[in-house]
């Protein structure tokens, strides 16, 4: 039957399998055949969706199945930039966003609305919606300036915080010029619009978070997951068109809803981040592509002229824009120019506005011809607006994108930075398998040499099927490192004890992090802290961390976070924070510190360094930590850094931190971290602080590690 219908073939392709193939071919082959000559592949797939579109050789309809599939590409664009912001970046240049949103909306608005009025001699309200059409931007070529490492810089933080804000602002302008067309614009108007925006937004913001941490504490099936996200944003979208503005605002704010709910180094979020790029953003970028007539330029001079001022407002605006920010917060140059290439790119709200004004009918021509809000030339020139500056942003983005990320490995390579980390996930029963991988994601770096090694040690008297169920723990293991993009080593090792296994596989291995899983039942038992001062903690040159997961990871709201006095003077103290400091960068969790004045007054210095969302509470006597762990809430939890391994000779009673968990049983996620300690006379100053140091030495440390 496929044959006789290929036999048969006629434009456009109707037949499902067919047309489907052809799409996918196009996915497939235009990112390899430009990658060799340097051409951004999002150019490429709008070119070929012109080609292949109405306008073009006519093989593919731009019908609904290429509607709904591209929609869901735009809304996954605006829901990644959403998701993957840091939050606590964001927190921290917002004003420096909405100063960008200000330039942005301005300057291409002001040279539109003088193109409109004084140009084209459109009317007032006309005039108005055409300027608001440069205002807004696509951020289309964030998923390629994400995949090169650098979403935490502050240019782009500044442009995807700043996109929400101008794009709001023009869908507004939107809603109030066809509110005035339709004579519409009264103080009821103005309530119910203000009314239903904020309801969605306190919806979409509060409500959204406590489903979604419900959903993960009791769904654990990770296609049941993937889906309910995928539902989260169709449903924000919904909700934002009800209440009267475009679908990408509530992608964008479905993103900010679960952005702490979904680490960055998760499982889930190389699923969202993989489907999105493979097939829903490709698949958006041919069906804009589908819309590029090129035959009405030729048809009239009007049109071009037309989309020669669109061009100007819209190109030029945006260049004003972006030259003003690098200008106002002193940016690098390649930061001004990527700021400017990511804002560039006119597309989803410059099409929805247009279509919009396109359809609004304000009266008829003597000659019986509709009278339109915005006329064909313009609705033909944003089709030339789209397909040129998406170029622009492609080629602006991707070029000053990986000079940014090329000087920042320079720098990680010519300035000191910790080891690569060597993690060692001993895992012994099916349970823990899951927790455990998760946490060894998460207190890694993205650095390619950071290593994670799963162990099950077998006794040498144990069985068949003991070997089996290794196997079986261990493959599991290596499985979900796989879906988060990360490999995992299974180690099988027969040993005479668990304890002599594991540290000789530290040996062999150049161990540098140990994370031994507690059974959230058994707790500290006398058995196992005997193991702990007489086994693992004789590994000096390794950080020990005790894990106790209650709820999933991903669900933890915030970090309560326990620091002894004079922990800094500990050799591994800053090599722990750094791991403190991947749990929050990774799973966007806000940490609160309770330490001494002195040691409060390092973690500000070192905040400074960062974009972790922390705060700081004085202690003065270290007896008031259990009334801090009797307060945690449920969806906290507690990080506590055990400083000296040596429980006899240490000088606090932080020691009795075990022993108070082991009698409450507190139904909380914590993790007790030992540091490594080092006797070597030769450490480097990276991984040791003499008791000597003052605190102008542990700055110049801070600015290295947590460069």
């Amino acid at each position: 039957m496929i044959l006789a219908s290929i036999h048969h073939i006629t434009f456009p392709v109707e037949d499902p399998l067919l047309k489907f193939f052809i799409e996918l071919l196009i996915i497939l082959l235009v990112p390899l055949l430009l990658n060799k000559i340097k051409v951004p592949h999002l150019l490429g797939l709008l070119v070929a969706g012109a080609i292949v579109g109405p306008y073009g050789f006519n093989m593919l309809s731009r019908d609904s199945s290429v509607v709904v599939t591209g929609t869901t590409g735009l809304l996954y664009i605006m829901f990644l930039a959403g998701l993957e912001i840091d939050m606590g970046d964001f927190k921290k240049n917002k004003w420096k966003s909405i100063t960008f949103s200000i330039y942005t909306f301005l300057a291409p608005f002001i040279l539109g609305f003088i193109g409109g009025y004084y140009v084209l001699n459109f009317s007032l309200s006309t005039s108005i919606l055409f300027a608001s059409l440069f205002s807004s931007h696509t951020l289309i070529v964030y998923p390629l300036v994400s995949s090169l490492g650098i979403s935490k810089n502050l240019a782009v933080n500044i442009t995807v915080g700043g996109t929400m804000i101008t794009d709001v602002l023009s869908l507004l302008v939107l809603a109030v010029i066809v509110g005035l067309s339709q004579g519409d614009v009264s103080t009821v108007f103005w309530i119910r619009l203000s009314a239903s925006m904020i309801a969605f937004a306190l919806v979409v913001l509060l409500v959204f978070p406590i489903i979604a941490r419900w959903f993960f504490k009791n769904v654990s099936d990770k296609i049941s997951q993937y889906i309910f996200v995928v539902v989260m944003i169709y449903l924000a979208s919904i909700l934002a068109e009800l209440a009267g503005i475009e679908s990408i605002i509530g992608a964008f704010f479905a993103g900010l809803a679960l952005n702490r709910l979904i680490p960055h180094t998760s499982s889930l979020m190389n699923r969202i981040e993989f489907v999105g790029n493979a097939i829903f953003i490709p698949f958006f970028l041919i069906s804009v592509g589908m819309l590029i007539d090129f035959s009405a330029f030729l048809k009239s001079w009007e049109t071009l002229g037309v989309a020669a001022i669109m061009l100007v407002a819209s190109i030029g605006g945006k260049y004003m824009a972006a030259m003003l920010t690098q200008k106002t917060f002193r940016l690098s140059g390649e930061e001004g120019m990527l700021i400017f290439g990511m804002s560039s790119a006119s597309a989803a709200a410059t099409l929805a506005a247009v279509m919009v004004g396109y359809n609004i009918i304000l009266g008829q021509t003597p000659d019986g011809e509709p009278i339109r809000l915005l006329n064909e030339h313009v609705l033909n020139g944003s089709i030339l607006l789209i397909l040129i500056s998406c170029t622009i942003s492609s080629f602006v983005s991707m070029s000053n994108a990986q000079r940014i990320a090329e000087a920042d490995r320079e720098d990680t390579i010519v300035g000191d930075k910790l080891p690569d980390a060597h993690i060692l996930l001993p895992i012994n029963t099916e349970q823990m398998t899951e927790k455990m991988v998760n946490l060894g994601l998460l207190i890694r770096t993205k650095s390619k040499d950071d290593q994670l090694f799963a162990l099950n040690i077998i006794s040498e008297d144990k069985n068949e099927s003991s070997v089996k169920n290794a196997e079986r723990i261990l493959e599991s293991a290596v499985k979900l490192g796989a879906s988060a993009d990360v490999q995992v080593q299974a180690i099988t090792r027969h040993d005479s004890g668990v304890v002599d296994g594991i540290n000789n596989v530290i040996k062999e291995k150049s161990i540098s992090d140990l994370i031994i899983g507690l059974d959230k039942d058994k707790g500290f038992s006398t058995s196992f802290m005997y193991n702990l001062y007489n086994g693992y903690l004789k590994n000096e040159h390794v950080n020990l961390m005790l894990y106790r997961a209650i709820q999933p990871i991903s669900t933890v709201k915030e970090y309560v976070v326990l620091i002894p006095p004079l922990a800094y003077r500990e050799s591994g103290f800053f090599e722990a924070l750094s791991k403190i400091w991947n749990i929050a960068c990774n799973s966007s969790a806000p940490l609160v510190f309770y330490s001494t004045t002195d040691i409060i007054e390092i973690l500000h210095r070192i905040i400074k360094k960062s974009a972790v969302e922390a705060s700081f509470i004085t202690i003065s006597d270290w007896k008031e930590v259990d009334q801090v762990i009797g307060e945690l809430t449920v969806d906290q939890g507690l990080i506590v850094l055990m400083a000296d391994r040596n429980r006899f000779s240490y000088k606090s009673p932080i020691h009795t931190i075990t022993q108070y968990l082991n009698e409450n049983q507190i139904e909380n996620n914590y993790l007790l971290i030992y540091p490594f300690t080092q006797n070597n006379n030769d450490v480097s100053e990276k991984r040791a602080i003499s008791n000597h140091q003052d605190f102008a030495e542990i700055g110049k440390l801070i600015q290295r590690v947590f460069r």
